[in-house]
This record gives C-alpha cells, structure tokens and sequence, in this order.
C-alpha cells in the first residue's frame, strides 16, 4: 500500500493550499485570486537582451511525443503538437522537443535529429507554430530549438538500448547495460561539439531565435557535470574540467551561429538513484556511500540536499560565454522523478513518491529563486508548476510579484490544457476538466514505446488505438 498525500484538487482554496504549506513547513507566496486581465505579472513583457522580447512571462517547456519518423522527421503528431504550444498564448517557447545532434544520440528511435535532410522540416515546426499563435491572436512568442545528446539514455534504434557515458556509474550502469565500450573517449568528444554547432547553424538557417544546449535530466552533458570518476581533460575533481565539453560546445554554437541567442536548461541539483520500497509504499534512494560523488549540485555528505555552489559557478561561466538565460529542472525522469516531476501517480517505471510532492514543487522553485538571487543579471526560467493544479496562476503570479524568478515553465501541463496561458492572461476561469492531474500517461506511454500525450484528458490521445495498449501495460506494472 503507497503512502497517500493530501491531493492539491482536495486542498479546495488557496488558503487550503497555504494551509498544507505551512504544515509541511514550506514558504511559497500563494495569492487569493488570479489578477484580472492586463494587470498579472504574467501578463508582462520580458526583456531578453538585445533588444528580443517575450510578450509574457509564460514559458512552454520542451516536450517530446516520440512521435517522429525513423529517419528523425516531424509527424503530423508532432505539428500537432506545436501548433498547440502555439495556440497556448505562451510569449516563451524553450525549445519546442528535444532534438538530437546526431542519430546517436537520439533517446529513442523516433526522437528529432537535426540535420541537413531534416533541417527544413524542422523549420516549418517553427512556421505552424506562429501561425497558430496568430491565428489565435495572440502575440508572436520568441521560438527556439532544445538540442541534446541523450548518453546514458540513448536508445537510437528498435533493436535496444544504445549508452554513451561520461563514467561509469555503480548503480546507473546495470540499469541501461553500460560497460565499459560504452565509455566516450576524449578523442570522440571534439566529432560531438562539431555535430553541436552544425545543428545550430541550421537552426539559425530555419529562422529560430535561440538554441537551449541541454545540460539535464541526467542526458549526457548533465552527466559530465558529475563526472568525478572519470580520467582525462573532461573529468576528475574539478569543476572547470567536468564543464569543460559542455562550455566547449556553447563556445562553438557561437562561433558556427553567431546570430542564435542561448540558452541552457540545467538540473540545478541531483540525487541519489530511487527505486520502490520493499513494501511498495514509495520510493527510496538506492544503496549507496557517502561521501555520494556521483551527482551534481548535491551535499557529497548528505547527498538529500542540494548544494548549489558548483551550479551557481557553472553558471556565471556560462554567462560568460553569451548564455544569458538559464532553464532550472532538477535531476532525471529516469532514475528520481519525484526531483523533476512532481507527481501523484507514478510513471510505470516510477515509484511511489516518497514525499508529498509539494516539497517537489517548492524545492524546485525555491532553487530557481536561488540562482536569481546569485545572478541577478540572467534571466531565469522555473520549472516544476503542473503539480500545483488549479493553484498554479495563483502561487506563479505571487512569485513573479517578489521576483523570485522571471518565468513560469510549464511541461505537462500544456499537453492537456495549452490554453492556460491564454485563459490567465485573458482573466477567464480555468477549465477545470482540463487541468493535469499528473496521472503520468505522458511518461507512461513512451516508457512502454507509445507515442507521449494526455491520454486521460486530450479526446485526440483518448481515442487513439494506443490507449488500449496502455491500459493493459499499466494494469501489468500494477501487478
């Protein structure tokens, strides 16, 4: 039996929300009601340097569907599903998917890859999007393009699991079959920085304003961010050296794009690899020793909290080298999802949460807070909101108010209801029926090779002929 948490639909008013708050001992700032139209901090502009501008303070996150052909082109499901990232009403588009820099790093055979044959298609992504974004009438968002190398979690083609790691990791190793062959040598990191900069020369080419170099959820430059294990000019004890292919990459975006902005999505803090309890009621770290080395922006010596001294260093290098914008996540959906997502219900591959998943909601944000108050100077995009329900305008509108950040990312919930943003902004009552409830079909369903989407609440997925094959994959992990 998993440990049940009071759900935030039960929690019935803002106060009920604050209420539950102080109880677990949180502060986040949480407003009795949504401002009218015109006057939310969300509804302002936000300057994002030399002279580009997001319309609004709404943030679309990257979310992929792996829904694209074998050959890494868009499918009438992935303009789908950026013509309702348009239609949103969002001012922000970080990045639209995940898009792989070359095919082997694609996280699973049906995943984007950027490239010359798939360059223009990639392009009219971009188009649709503004042209629903018009056609709804709402203001033109600043669109750009999330380019990764998956790693550790590389799964290329049909035929399984395909891992490029940073190091070898005791408890991530059995986990995706990674040896030793799996290893990149220092020799084989300057072919990836290259394959990094001719992806952005292309999206340049497609009229994207920005490119995001993907530095999360346990992907591979986020993992060389942790790389204390590992020999060479790209491991060891220092941070300068375990950052070093990731800054050599933004260095070489610049130089190949000169006309693309940056910007970075980063888990800001890790932690220790989960797995279910013996008793099946939630989560718990795997068996490990301290002092942990193995992840990034934790204590080493108590590895449950974060420490944000390296991130923060991190950081200002970035800044240094043209990044002005920071995209805060946390962790991996892979191995601790409870530290990246927020969640009621458990992916098929999760677990129980082991806390309520407000403290998940609050360390989040309150980590991005963090990094404002460090940088001043950058602009800083939170993470994590959809747990939050009908309360999200309610808790993002206080916390742009006291500046903890500058924007309000929103992932899952954009796949069940992408009009939130429009009806906030415009003063409308939220359509309730459409609210994510964090049922995790979207992550259940690629878990089990099905195409990602709202499966309980977008009629669209509901009748598509994989929910059947969906169900009877979660009544299996349910036992």
């Amino acid at each position: 039996m998993s440990t049940r948490f009071p759900r935030v639909a039960s929690l019935k008013s803002p106060a009920g929300l604050r209420a539950r708050l102080a109880e677990l001992g949180v502060a986040l700032p949480c407003d009795d009601k949504i401002a009218p139209a015109g006057t939310s901090p969300l509804a302002e502009p936000l300057a994002l340097g030399d002279g580009l501008a997001a319309p609004n303070r709404f943030v679309v996150q990257p979310m992929e569907g792996w829904d694209g052909t074998p050959e890494g082109l868009p499918s009438e499901l992935t303009r789908r599903r950026w013509q309702r990232f348009g239609q949103s009403g969002a001012g922000w588009m970080w990045g639209g998917e995940a898009v792989a820099v070359r095919p082997d790093g694609r996280a699973n055979p049906h995943q984007l890859v950027a490239s010359p044959e798939t360059a223009a298609s990639l392009g009219r992504l971009r188009v649709a999007l503004l042209e629903a974004a018009r056609d709804a009438g709402h203001p033109e968002p600043v669109v750009g393009l999330q380019l990764t190398h998956s790693g550790r979690w590389s799964r290329p083609a049909a035929g399984g699991r395909a891992p490029r790691i940073a190091f070898r990791h005791p408890i991530l190793d059995p986990r995706v079959e990674a040896d030793a062959a799996a290893l990149l040598s220092d020799e084989e990191l300057p072919g990836l920085v290259a394959a990094f900069a001719d992806a952005a020369r292309l999206a340049e080419a497609e009229g994207y304003a920005f490119v995001d170099v993907k530095h999360c959820h346990g992907y591979l430059l986020h993992e060389f961010l942790a790389a204390r294990g590992r020999a060479g000019r790209y491991g060891g004890a220092s941070l300068e050296a375990r950052a070093r292919l990731g800054l050599e990459i933004v260095e070489a975006v610049r130089k190949a794009a000169p006309s693309l902005r940056l910007g970075v999505r980063l888990s800001l803090f890790d932690g220790v690899p989960h797995r279910t309890s013996p008793d099946g009621a939630r989560g718990e770290p795997e068996p490990h020793a301290t002092p942990y080395l193995l992840g990034f922006g934790v204590d080493a010596e108590a590895p449950e909290r974060m420490d944000l001294t390296e991130p923060v260093a991190l950081v200002r290098a970035l800044a240094e080298r043209g990044v002005g914008w920071i995209n805060v996540t946390a962790s991996s959906p892979y191995y601790a999802p409870h530290l990246q997502r927020p969640a009621t219900f458990p992916p098929s591959d999760g677990y129980p949460p082991p806390e309520d998943p407000l403290l998940g909601v609050a360390r989040l944000l309150g980590a991005a807070r963090e990094l404002k108050r460090a940088l001043p100077e950058l602009v800083v995009v939170s993470s994590g909101w959809s747990y939050l329900q009908d309360f999200l305008p309610h808790v993002a509108q206080a916390c742009l108010r006291e500046g903890w950040f500058d924007a309000v990312g929103l992932g899952r919930m954009v796949l069940s209801y992408p009009e939130l943003p429009a009806d906030v902004l415009a003063g409308r009552p939220l359509a309730r029926g459409k609210i994510c409830r964090t049922f995790s079909d979207c992550t259940t369903a690629p878990r089990q090779g099905l195409v990602s989407g709202c499966y309980p609440l977008d009629d669209f997925y509901r009748q598509r002929p994989e929910r059947a094959a969906l169900e009877t994959a979660k009544r299996s992990a349910a036992g």
